[in-house]
Parts: C-alpha cells; sequence; structure tokens
C-alpha cells in the first residue's frame, strides 16, 4: 500500500484541474528557522531543510489551510479555506534545501452544478488528502462535508461523512485528513479550544468510525499528513492574543488509529517565537532518496496580510 500511497500523492497535483486556472505572481523570500540566529538548523526532532515567506497581489492569494507535495517533491498544490487552489512548481538549492518557486498558477473549485464555489458558507475548505483510486478528497466546515474530485473532473461527487459531523458547530469540523496506508481514511476535528479532545473518524467499508485524538492543553489538531512507514503526522496550533501562535508536530502510531481509540502523538518538534511561524494549517509528508522523510508546512493567514504571513517550510525527519 506504500507504494500506492505514493502514486496517489503524485496524482493529486494533476488529476482534478480547479476551473479558470491562471498563471499569478508570487514573490517567494527565503526565512531562516529562527528569526534572533540564522544559524539555528534543527528544531528538536526536526533538521531545518529550507522556508519561504509567499507574497502576491491577487486577492485570492493566502488562507491556505491544506497542502501536498507530489512523491518526487516537484510540484505542489495548496488549498484555501475560499476554495482557491494554489500550484507551483518547487525548486531547492545545491544542498536540496527549498529555494523558491516556478509557475505558480491559482484556480477555483467547482461546485456540485460546475460553477465557481462561492461564499464563507460553501467555500471554507480546510483539509484534503488523496484518495484510494487517485481523486482527491475535500473537507468543508460552516457546511460541513466530504467531496471527491475524480482524476480529470472538475465537478465533484459527495461522500457520505461521518454521521456526528452534522451536530458540530461551523468551525468545528474536519481540520485534518490523511490517506492511511490500508486505504482507510483518518479525519480529526478542530473541536473546541477549552476541551482537549476532539472527535476523529476512520474510514471502514460501511461508513465511519468513532475514536479520539488528544491535544495538548490549548492546542488545536490543524492539519495531518501520513509518513512513509504508515504512522501519522498531526499539526496542532495554540493560539491567544497575549502569547501569539505556538505550533507543534506530533506523530501517532500506525496502530493506534483503530474505532474507539483514544489517540495522541508523541511530540516530534515544538515551534515557538523568536522562530518563524504562522498559523500553520496544511502538513505534506514525502520520502526522499537517501529514504529520510521531509515534512512540508504551509500557513493559513487569514488573509489578514498585516498581520499574518504565508509561510511555506520544509524539515526533514531523520531515519529512526
Amino acid at each position: 500500500m506504500k507504494i500506492l500511497h505514493l502514486i496517489l500523492l503524485a496524482a493529486v497535483l494533476v488529476s482534478a484541474p480547479p476551473l479558470r486556472a491562471e498563471p499569478v505572481a508570487v514573490t517567494a523570500t527565503a526565512i531562516p528557522l529562527d528569526n534572533s540566529d540564522a544559524a539555528v538548523e534543527t528544531v528538536d526532532a526536526l533538521v531545518y531543510r529550507g522556508g519561504l515567506h509567499l507574497e502576491s497581489r491577487d486577492p485570492r492569494f493566502g488562507g491556505f489551510s491544506a497542502l501536498g507535495v507530489s512523491a518526487d517533491g516537484r510540484r505542489m498544490i495548496s488549498i484555501s479555506d475560499a476554495a482557491v487552489s494554489f500550484s507551483a512548481d518547487l525548486a531547492y538549492d545545491e544542498k536540496g534545501n527549498l529555494s523558491g518557486l516556478a509557475n505558480t498558477d491559482l484556480g477555483t473549485l467547482a461546485d456540485l452544478d460546475g460553477a465557481p464555489l462561492a461564499g464563507k458558507r460553501w467555500a471554507d475548505a480546510e483539509a484534503m488528502s488523496p484518495g484510494v483510486e487517485g481523486e482527491i478528497i475535500v473537507a468543508f466546515e460552516r457546511d460541513h462535508r466530504l467531496w471527491r474530485y475524480d482524476p480529470g473532473a472538475t465537478v465533484p461527487r459527495v461522500l457520505r461523512p461521518p454521521d456526528e459531523l452534522s451536530g458540530m458547530p461551523g468551525n468545528d469540523g474536519v481540520e485534518a485528513l490523511a490517506l492511511l496506508h490500508d486505504g482507510r481514511l483518518l479525519a480529526i476535528s478542530e473541536g473546541s479550544p477549552d476541551e482537549r479532545a476532539s472527535v476523529a473518524w476512520v474510514s471502514n467499508a460501511a461508513g465511519w468510525d468513532v475514536l479520539t485524538y488528544i491535544a495538548d492543553k490549548g492546542f488545536r489538531p490543524t492539519g495531518a499528513a501520513t509518513l512513509p512507514d504508515g504512522d501519522v503526522v498531526v499539526l496542532e496550533r495554540f493560539f491567544t492574543p497575549r502569547a501569539g501562535v505556538r505550533i507543534k508536530i506530533k506523530r501517532i502510531r500506525a496502530a493506534d488509529i483503530a474505532a474507539g481509540a483514544e489517540i495522541t502523538g508523541t511530540l516530534l518538534a515544538s515551534f515557538a517565537p523568536p522562530m518563524n511561524i504562522d498559523n500553520f494549517e496544511g502538513i505534506e509528508a514525502v520520502e526522499s532518496r537517501d529514504r529520510s522523510t521531509h515534512l512540508y508546512v504551509i500557513s493559513d493567514d487569514n488573509f489578514n496580510r498585516g498581520e499574518q504571513r504565508t509561510l511555506m517550510m520544509m524539515f526533514e525527519l531523520p531515519r529512526r
């Protein structure tokens, strides 16, 4: 199943063209891991492999909540909470560190009638994952739903969501979605910042089984990706106006993902100022040629350009 997952990861980037994709000018400025010391190259278990501050004058640019990267690390796609897709070729320096973007474009995801998705209630895409047949599965909040964009198609098909989603508040829906190596989907809701537990689900042949994700106190899950060995990494975000943003990346064992389970990850890395961080919501994992793992993350600036930034960063998770 591992090989299939890598093939599908590449298929995500070509299988479901958005409506009216067109080139967009994007400036990519290299950033250090630590603003106070450019020589810092590690954070806990992760090695920093380059990062970019992405800017564009196009008003559609920003709000990126989900991320996919091809198996060869050469192409990326991100989806915003305005149902806009951002695609680009990734460039690397002589050391293999992320150094820039090329061939950047923006498109819009389609509604069920083929028209561009519009309006916060309908367009609030928060997570995406490849499916077992090369499709893209997108999770939306506010109007909670899962839509499947099949290879070569722009018009989606409706997937049956977990039953519990219908009763959830508009902003507490699925934030993290990952295709497991056995073909199941793992979905994790954002939940409430006042509670550590979030409802999560894992798919089965008949629908969805419920499980519980336990975040660190004050943190909420915002993204997930499957590692080459089958384990899952989860982004967790903390924010208060006084303390600002804090980010953690956790690792969940594949064996722990089961119906009725209570899962909480082990810490891979913890990010806080003066590190270059923002509201990271998208994460992807790709196996490198030397069989280490590259993690990519992207931030949602909430279209608040005066206060927040769109950052894309790359890390290496060394082999165990």
